[in-house]
């Protein structure tokens, strides 16, 4: 159940708190009373300069002694000299001393939210758009630095001010000056704080209307291709457009909004002041107030009127800054799915054998994709498992690498059950080549050297021989400094496959999973993949997920999957020799295969074909 505003914002508060005073950090909190002593200072010499200017304004008035008029006036106007100076250097020194506490609080939430994020399931990534959390993060932090500048330096200490006004005109003059004060600021504040929430529905709407957007352009952007293939451009662009839309819509009526809000509290400062004004001026037909009072009121009335005026605009940022606060620190409340058990260990050296017991596992209950499977792939022995599509055999990939826990069963990696060790020493022993190879918008180097951030140049050099990539990096005018565009699309497939075997090969795992390695590949591009991962496959326990059957020949064993349980096991011969499901379905591939080879055939001799007949009538012309 969703926290109403009020308790939400609290929270955001209360959550931001331990970062501004950090535990173990002198210095910081150092920082934090020095800005708090600044401030005081900064509002005690703010709180001052109208009474110097009232008297110096006094001071002018018509005296007897030449030398006694010139003199005052001028100490007196030194004085409130100084103390603007005062009032504004205090107010940048406090600035400037907690500009470290605020950037250092920023960068330390949005590091934990970033490793919280990283930290959640896959479920929860598929279900979420990058673009929205990127957004989210990044308008959390920007909510902080506002939250921060205007609760602290702007509203707690505008409000001590008024106060401190009110207490003086009340003393100085009567309780009508401090009155009329603080009803006008009681009706400002009023009827900003019921304006601002009132329209506050229509900032979250713009909010959403422009994470939307993003999310829609970065989505468009990272399928850059799957647009080109089907001459989607203008679609594309539509959608956005559409979403550009709604948030053009939710602007305009947030600036609208607004506009209205700013003039409903210049009314009502207006004629604050005229009342004040008109109390001051029948003093002075009275007699008890001096032309010097009468400025020193209007001087604080216009000198308030300005961080009331910012009152306004900093609680409508505050609300906002706390509402992106609260969305950004609601990530931190989301669940880990698949978290360390509290005495998990590492997992101890061992020669990488993996055992399934009877896994099963949905991802929805009504759902069952593994259904009791039950397989061991002893050290240095490769198993390959094959199956029709939906029959989960990438599933048993995840489970492995805990990306999701099993609903029943146990998964055991040297005989230790999976959930009993930590989830960093389980994923440093296992190494995946996914069918899908995403890099990362760097260098070669850096996309090798991921397997094993800190590898030396001769190290990733040395992995990338292994992959067979190290050639075509040499050939390239950058070599390893070439940069690989947005998730590689400047390397083709095989070559990104290729990087992303020697990023394995660098990390060196005792477990190897070979996702679907080479399905995406053309033939003669899948024998040479299929010739480096041999190699980097020797010695380690492999488990192959495939779907071209000619890829898993030699493996040791082959496990066939079908709805979700294992309908044939045993080698290659084994299961041809036995006709069953797996028999079929290389006789379906082999088919495809002959016909598709037939049909090349056909072609490069109709084209041979073309050429000759072309040769002969040309000779005959001749």
């Amino acid at each position: 159940m969703s926290q109403p505003p009020a308790a939400s914002h609290r929270h955001a508060l209360l959550s931001i708190l331990p970062y501004l005073w950090p535990r173990g950090e002198a210095e910081m909190r150092l920082r934090v009373v020095l800005a708090v002593v600044f401030l005081v200072l900064a509002k005690a010499a703010n709180v001052l300069v109208p009474i110097a200017y009232a008297r110096a304004v006094d001071a002018l008035a018509p005296r007897e002694g030449v030398g006694a008029m010139l003199a005052i006036p001028v100490a007196l106007v030194i004085g409130y000299g100084l103390l603007r100076v005062m009032s504004s250097a205090f107010a940048e020194l406090r600035s400037a001393v907690f500009a470290k506490v605020q950037a250092r609080a920023s960068r330390r939430v949005a590091l934990r939210v970033f490793a919280h994020l990283h930290g959640l399931s896959m479920r929860f990534h598929l279900d979420r758009a990058t673009g929205g959390l990127s957004r989210v993060i990044e308008r959390g932090t920007r909510g902080i630095a506002i939250a921060l500048n205007f609760l602290l330096f702007n509203i707690i200490p505008t409000i001590v001010e008024i106060l401190l006004v009110a207490a003086i005109l009340w003393w100085m003059f009567a309780a009508s000056f401090a009155l009329t004060v603080l009803l006008t600021i009681a009706a400002y504040v009023a009827f900003t704080l019921l304006f601002t929430n009132w329209r506050l529905r229509f900032r979250r709407a713009m909010n959403a209307m422009d994470e939307e957007a993003n999310t829609k352009a970065v989505d468009s952007l990272l399928n850059y291709e799957t647009v080109k293939y089907f001459n989607n451009e203008r679609h594309e662009a539509r959608r956005y457009d559409e979403s550009l839309a709604r948030y053009e819509r939710a602007y305009t009526r947030s600036e609208t909004t607004l506009n209205m809000l700013n003039a409903g509290q210049a009314t009502i400062m207006a004629a604050g002041l005229t009342v004040v004004m008109l109390l001051a001026g029948g003093g002075i037909a009275a007699g008890t107030m001096t032309v010097g009072d009468f400025v020193m009121v209007n001087t604080y009335l216009i000198q308030l009127y300005l961080p009331l005026n910012v009152l306004g605009f900093a609680y409508r940022e505050i609300r906002q800054g706390l509402t992106d606060m609260e969305q950004m620190f609601r990530l931190l409340d989301v669940p880990a799915e698949v978290r360390d058990a509290p005495d998990a260990k590492e997992l101890p050296p061992g020669p990488g054998e993996v055992a399934f017991e009877e896994v099963r596992f949905h991802y929805r209950p009504d759902r069952e994709i593994l259904k009791g499977v039950s397989f061991t792939v002893p050290p240095g022995r490769m198993l390959a498992i094959v199956g029709p599509t939906g029959a989960g055999k990438s599933t048993i990939s995840r489970l492995l690498f805990r990306f999701y826990d099993a609903t029943g069963g146990t998964v055991r990696v040297d005989g230790e059950d999976v959930r009993a060790v930590t989830q960093d020493s389980l994923r440093r022993a296992i190494g995946v080549v996914p069918q899908d190879t995403v890099l990362f918008n760097d260098t070669i180097a850096y996309n090798i050297a991921y397997g094993r951030p800190g590898a030396t140049q001769e190290e990733i050099e040395e992995a990338a021989k292994l992959a067979q990539v190290h050639e075509f990096v040499m050939k390239l005018p950058e070599g390893y400094r070439t940069r690989v565009g947005e998730r590689g699309l400047k390397l083709s497939g095989g070559e990104k496959q290729r990087v992303a075997i020697a990023r394995t090969i660098l990390k060196n795992p005792r477990i190897l999973i070979l996702d679907e390695a080479t399905s995406a590949l053309d033939t003669r591009t899948e024998q040479e993949i299929q010739a480096a991962l041999r190699g980097v496959a020797r010695g380690r326990t492999t488990l192959v997920i495939a779907h071209r059957l000619s890829t898993v020949v030699e493996a040791d064993e082959i496990l066939v999957l079908d709805e979700g349980r294992v309908a044939e096991r045993g080698t290659h011969a084994e299961l041809i020799a036995r006709g069953g499901l797996y028999a079929e379905m290389w006789r379906r591939q082999s088919e495809a295969v002959a016909a598709a080879e037939a049909a090349a055939r056909a072609e490069e001799e109709a084209r041979f074909g073309r050429g000759r007949s072309a040769r002969v009538e040309g000779e005959m012309r001749a």
